[in-house]
């Protein structure tokens, strides 16, 4: 068996380190649910078979050293027969390194998997409300909650709303996870034209701000509080940036969105939803690569857990 776990340690060493250096496209939540099976046989196996076996053996081996010590005169005490018996008991190295690590692997799988899940922010598309470094959590059962790897889902759970901070699947490369701002809903007729925002032909409220200062590019960017649906929360505004939508992409229904120089009108279908980064001028997001159906959805971001940056980053946001 230790040639066997020692093939299958190295498959999963290989595996991350080829994911780390980019030579195949890695996916965490396959590779810690083949992580959660194996442990778990190799646990099983442990409990029904490996353990039975040694008990049996540290037995046996515990009264012939009784027999022998007695033989050759020598004492027998309980303390040095049990020690006898605890090295026999000891699991191998292969045991320790699977067996052994099925209850945690299996606590943050089910973690993971079925109620919060850390994120890490690696771009600037929701400054101001989210900065980069910002280690985030994701509420994974607000939406429902969903089969890990198929993310087929269990339960209905709360509909989005507009405002929510959503982490989905990256349409055009599910492999990836993305952070945006729920802005247009199903049957949503989302504008934004000349950088103003206008659902079902009402403009969303916003108000002007102090400018923000981006430490990241040392440049300051106009501000506004805005209210979406509920939430009031920041955006902001580069006015160095066209206002129409440079290299959108040919996505699926791209037919229910029209360009033109002042932005884009969008309707949103059945099923999918419109997003849109804090960070307006600086934001791939449904503006350019279509819409997110339901399938891709992970869970709603609710709050930022540390920032080696800035420890006052900490707490809960909108």
């Amino acid at each position: 068996m230790q040639f066997i776990t020692a093939a299958v340690l190295a498959a999963f060493v290989g595996y991350a380190g080829a994911w780390y250096f980019g030579v195949v496209e890695g996916n965490f939540a396959l590779l810690l649910f083949l992580a959660t099976v194996v442990t778990g046989l190799y646990w099983l196996a442990e409990r029904m078979v490996f353990l039975p076996r040694r008990r049996q053996i540290a037995t046996q081996v515990a009264q012939d050293w009784e027999r022998e010590q007695l033989a050759r005169g020598g004492e027998v005490t309980p303390a040095a027969r049990d020690l006898v018996v605890q090295r026999q008991m000891q699991q191998p190295w292969w045991l320790d390194w699977t067996a052994g690590l099925f209850p945690v692997i299996i606590a943050v799988f089910v973690l993971r998997s079925f109620l919060f899940e850390p994120f890490k922010i690696p771009s600037g598309s929701m400054i101001p409300t989210l900065l980069v470094g910002d280690l985030i959590l994701v509420n994974k059962f607000t939406y429902g909650l969903r089969l890990p790897v198929l993310n087929t889902k269990l339960t209905e759970g709360t509909a989005p709303q507009r405002g929510d901070v959503m982490v989905f699947r990256y349409p055009p490369k599910p492999s990836l996870d993305y952070i945006k701002r729920v802005v247009g809903l199903p049957g949503d007729e989302v504008a934004y034209l000349n950088k103003r925002l206008t659902i079902n032909g009402k403009e969303v409220s916003k108000q002007e701000l102090p400018a923000f200062f981006d430490e990241d590019s040392t440049a300051y960017f106009k501000q506004f509080e805005e209210l979406l649906g509920d939430r009031r929360h920041r955006i902001l505004n580069d006015d160095n940036r066209p206002a129409f939508i440079p290299g959108a992409e040919n996505f699926p229904q791209r037919d229910l969105c029209r360009y033109s120089v002042e932005g884009v009108v969008c309707k949103v279908p059945e099923g999918h939803y419109f997003m849109m980064g804090d960070n307006r001028d600086n934001s791939l997001d449904s503006r350019y690569w279509g819409f997110v159906p339901d399938r891709n959805i992970v869970g709603k971001a609710f709050f930022i857990w540390m920032n080696f940056g800035s420890f006052k980053r900490i707490g809960s946001f909108q």
